[in-house]
């Protein structure tokens, strides 16, 4: 039986590079968006044509009833969950903290953190032995931000990436004894569309010059390390933050 891998935030970016990999790699996938349907549905049509099994499933992670029947639809076409890939999440126009306000704070909180938060716990109940579960893996989406503090830019993300990484250690050593294993993936500036979402589409090449490596990252190269976190290649692995960051 293939395993069964929910890829939060999955139409775009590094959720998108990652059903690729996962589905070339033999996982059935359920595909999770909040708003891009069609974008969504035609990625999970492309790994069903290529052979695979995915599903798409509209629910906004940052409200707690959602997840609570994105999963139950998981438990419905699958009856298992292996992996969890939390990497919804979602940033704002750039700007100081003074002049940030607490819609946009609770927004930012909302999708990075709770939306982590409640996912992870949805997953628990299906994967630890503890509560009959065979095991599984949770690979957290932090961002090298955590480490950097994105002053001038979004300090309030790279604070929720933060509690991204704090949160993978506590749940690493939690249920380590449950057959489930957590880790996170930093991924430094990468070429995606999120950084439009900052205000800033060309951010890639003006900080990829402070990057060792000179270049900005691709999704593929950080959907490998998400793949490698979720394999039995990492059986020994929990509570791991491995940047992906070219050396940042």
């Amino acid at each position: 039986m293939d395993k069964v891998m929910l890829i939060t935030g999955a139409s775009r970016g590094i959720g998108a590079a990652t059903a690729r990999l996962a589905a070339a790699r033999g996982y059935d996938l359920c595909l999770n968006y909040r708003q891009q349907r069609e974008v969504a549905e035609a990625l999970a049509a492309e790994l069903v044509a290529a052979g695979g099994r995915a599903i798409a499933v509209q629910a906004d992670v940052a409200e707690e009833q959602q997840v609570i029947r994105l999963f139950a639809e998981i438990d419905r076409q699958f009856g298992r969950l292996d992996v969890l890939v939390n990497n919804a999440g979602m940033l704002e126009t750039q700007m100081r903290l003074d002049q940030m306000d607490g819609p946009r704070l609770q927004r930012v909180f909302a999708a990075n953190v709770f939306g982590s938060f409640y996912c992870a716990r949805e997953a628990v109940k299906r994967m630890s032995t503890r509560h009959g579960g065979q095991g599984g893996a949770i690979v957290n989406l932090s961002s090298i931000a955590a480490r950097l503090g994105a002053p001038d830019e979004y300090i309030d993300y790279a604070a929720a990436k933060g509690a991204i990484d704090s949160m993978t250690l506590g749940l690493a050593k939690e249920v380590a004894g449950e057959g489930i294993r957590v880790n996170a993936v930093r991924p430094g500036v990468i070429d995606t569309e999120i950084h439009a979402s900052g205000g800033e589409p060309g951010r890639v090449a003006r900080v990829s010059q402070g990057v060792p490596m000179g270049r900005g990252g691709q999704a593929e190269e950080v959907a490998e390390a998400i793949l490698w976190l979720a394999s039995e290649q990492a059986s020994y692995t929990s509570g791991a933050l491995l940047d992906v960051s070219g050396g940042r």
